[in-house]
This record gives structure tokens, C-alpha cells and sequence, in this order.
């Protein structure tokens, strides 16, 4: 069973890990704490409307099943691998680009393409990018660069499978909820020259 480990990045925010014998089964990159704000005077379903409206659910498909709140051998067993995680995340962030590369990950996706996508694209270099033709190509599929777009925006593994290195033909292209700032300040920090 998975379970969930919360991890936070100095001047990047709070993230999340969720790992399943020791493999990354789901990353969520860390964003700013948000503090919400009081309730105005409104009906309660106009709050959950306004909490749903702020999801982008092709950009979180549903977490895997597990908890958040392991116990006995197996939390003592993975709390070495989830701190060996939560490590190689800070060096990442601290400027050691390549602290993920030894990290297993579960690089098993609804369909084939989206596996071939997922390993193209860890194999891409930090500090280079491909646009979505390219990394469509790299997975065996020229000229499905919509299909690409597609596995990039539902992508489950974060800075694992880093979809930021992933660009559009005219430029940077989005990156979801998180903004083109942000996939510039990742670029930016693996060393891409046109990242400003």
C-alpha cells in the first residue's frame, strides 16, 4: 500500500511524495503554502465549488490508494527510503541536478506510449529541452505531438519525470496549475540558457 510523505523546499514550498516498496509512485512538485483565506458570507456549497474550480484534474489524476498514516515495521522500513527521497529532492533544489537520477520510479502508465514518453523524457539532460514533437518522436510516435502534450499534462512523477524540460515549437509553452514562472525557475535552475 502506498503512503503519503509531505516534504517542503526551502523557497519552493510544501510538496508531495507517494511511495509504494520503496518506488516513487506519485510526486506533486511544491508550491507556496496558501493560507485560506475566512470564509466570506457565502453558501457552503459555493466554497466547495470555488475549491474544486482552483483543481486542474488533468494535472492530478487521482492520487494512488494508500495512507497518509503508516505504522509498525513497514512505516520504520520506508522511513530510510523516504528520507533518501526527501535528500536527493534538497540537493536537486540546492543545485545538484542529477541527486534524482538513482531514484526508482514507477514508470508504469495507463498505455504504452505513455511509458515510452516517460522513460524518453528521463532521458533528456538537464539544462536541454525538446518540444513536444521531439519528445513524441523519442517515444517511437513522430507526429504525435498532441499525445505528447497529453501524457506531459497528466504526468504523475513531478521532477522524476521532468515535463518542464518539454517545450512548445514557438517558445515555453504553459505548465499547468503551476505557471510558465515556475517551469522557467526549473529550467533556470538546471542551467537552460533561454529559460528568462
Amino acid at each position: 500500500m502506498a503512503r503519503r510523505v509531505d516534504y517542503e523546499v526551502a523557497g519552493w514550498g510544501v510538496g508531495e511524495l507517494w511511495l509504494e516498496d520503496e518506488v516513487v509512485v506519485w510526486h506533486e512538485l511544491p508550491r507556496p503554502r496558501v493560507v485560506p483565506a475566512p470564509p466570506a458570507a457565502s453558501s457552503r456549497s459555493d466554497t466547495a465549488r470555488s475549491a474544486e474550480a482552483e483543481r486542474d484534474p488533468s494535472q492530478t489524476p487521482a492520487h494512488p490508494r494508500g495512507t497518509g498514516d503508516a505504522r509498525g515495521e513497514d512505516a520504520r522500513a520506508g522511513a530510510d527510503f523516504a528520507r533518501r527521497v526527501i535528500r536527493a529532492i534538497d540537493d536537486y533544489f540546492a543545485g545538484d541536478i542529477g541527486a534524482l537520477d538513482a531514484i526508482p520510479v514507477d514508470l508504469e502508465y495507463e498505455s504504452e506510449f505513455h511509458v515510452r514518453c516517460a522513460r524518453a523524457l528521463r532521458s533528456v539532460p538537464p539544462g536541454q529541452v525538446v518540444t513536444y514533437g521531439e519528445l513524441a518522436a523519442l517515444a517511437g510516435a513522430p507526429g504525435a505531438a498532441r499525445a505528447a502534450g497529453s501524457f506531459c499534462a497528466r504526468n504523475r512523477l513531478g521532477l522524476f519525470v521532468p515535463c518542464h524540460r518539454v517545450v512548445g515549437a514557438g517558445g515555453l509553452g504553459s505548465y499547468g496549475s503551476l505557471g510558465l514562472a515556475y517551469k522557467r525557475r526549473l529550467l533556470a535552475l538546471e542551467g537552460y540558457a533561454d529559460a528568462g
